[in-house]
């Protein structure tokens, strides 16, 4: 059996062919990546195939996560690659969904009632499972869920200091995001420090391309996440503003007649990254421009990023009880030691020292230590397989089992 998994980021479409046989571990006949999805930037957008042997790579136009898509499967066909099953990954299920499920018509009704919980995400999610269920009507499809992971933040964390009826009426708390990557990382870190996943306190930092969060974990479970009831709070993100006053939104809608579909779009798109520097959603651009004349914007936008970071690092040490591993995953936070470095800066209060050679020498493709060896705190980069996990959690589906392991 062939499963074909879709991972959706912001600005990204990842995707993986798993070849499943009873009793052995799934194996990735085929992979790729769609980079730069519907981002403005300096550079282009691209598409990357690993098939056996074979690496393709086209600069392409990639508008949006549909044309990314039909990119992949017309691929796939192309090099004739069956697929039985296809798995989505949906940011954000609101109360409607606690797990992974097949898809049929309600489920499809749903999900499309659960696009403004998620702007960015959500609408891209289900413009690539409607191409899938085009190309491949054959196969069945499920979608997992991002905020499933975050199910276990206690009450007190998860709660809005609103009045009680608002909560109530509207389902307003914090669900929080990138639960497939937390999940992935608070089962590998354990096993690669050789300790027990009992007690193990971990701060986790998922810094992607497009959206990026930071997760306090301990004993393998979630106890707060810098995302909330959307995947717009938290840290200064591409094109997402993070945590800001509210009352300033209020101010542009009472006093200056600002729109809510504006404000959406806003908030969303045009803010975070791109909105401070002026000519780039991504950090790797910005990066490039760091200490050249004039680009004062850039320098901002870098040093708002860090201490954004470096906040809720010392929130969650503080929330956690100390720490006892700090953990760097997904595009920016494994594949840029700038980023990581600034990030570590001055946290040697709370046992954390990072090894400067060991920072340089990460490979993306391995988890690495990057702290330094008389660090009280081991610091890791441990590079996400969002797709394994959407995989696996498709095969105890089909189990009639929600729950996985690797």
């Amino acid at each position: 059996m062939n499963t074909l998994v879709f991972n959706c980021g912001s600005s990204s479409l990842s995707y993986k062919v798993f070849h499943i046989r009873p009793g052995e571990d799934p194996r990735v006949v085929a992979a790729g990546k769609s980079h730069r999805v519907g981002v403005t930037g300096s550079a282009p957008s691209f598409l990357e195939h690993r098939f056996g042997e074979q690496v393709h790579t086209e600069e392409t136009p990639l508008p949006d996560h549909k044309t990314a898509s039909g990119l992949i499967l017309k691929y796939l066909q192309s090099v004739q690659v069956q697929i039985d099953l296809v798995g989505h990954r949906f940011v954000h299920g609101g109360d409607l969904f606690h797990g992974p499920v097949f898809l049929d018509q309600g489920t499809l009704a749903k999900l499309r009632s659960c696009l403004p919980l998620a702007p960015i995400h959500n609408p891209v999610s289900l413009s690539v499972i409607q191409q899938a269920r085009e190309w491949l009507p054959n196969a069945r499809q499920y979608v997992t869920f991002d905020s499933a992971f975050h199910s276990t933040i206690p009450d007190y964390a998860y709660t809005y200091a609103l009045p009680r009826e608002i909560i109530h009426r509207f389902g307003f708390r914090k669900y929080g995001f990138h639960g497939l990557s937390y999940w992935y990382v608070s089962r590998r870190v354990p096993g690669f420090l050789n300790v027990p996943v009992e007690g193990l306190r971990i701060v986790a930092c998922h810094l992607g391309t497009g959206g990026s969060s930071v997760a306090a974990i301990k004993s393998g479970r979630s106890l707060d996440t810098s995302m909330g009831y959307s995947p717009l709070p938290g840290l200064v993100m591409s094109t997402r503003c993070g945590d800001i006053d509210p009352m300033l939104m209020l101010y542009l809608m009472a006093v200056y007649g600002v729109r809510p579909d504006d404000l959406m779009d806003m908030l969303n798109k045009k803010s975070g990254l791109l909105g401070i520097s002026g000519f780039s959603a991504d950090l790797t651009d910005i990066v490039k421009c760091l200490g050249e004349d004039g680009q004062e914007r850039s320098e901002l936008a870098f040093a708002m990023y860090v201490h954004r970071v470096r906040k809720y690092i010392g929130s969650y040490v503080a929330v956690l009880g100390g720490v006892d591993v700090l953990v760097f995953t997904d595009d920016i936070g494994v594949r840029n030691p700038l980023v990581r470095e600034k990030i570590c800066e001055g946290m040697e209060w709370c046992g954390i020292r990072m090894d400067a050679e060991r920072n340089r020498r990460v490979s993306p493709q391995v988890i690495s230590p990057i702290g330094d060896e008389s660090s009280p705190v081991p610091v890791l980069c441990v590079p996400t397989d969002e797709e394994l996990v959407i995989c696996l959690q498709g095969q105890e589906l089909l189990k009639g089992s929600p729950d996985a392991d690797i």
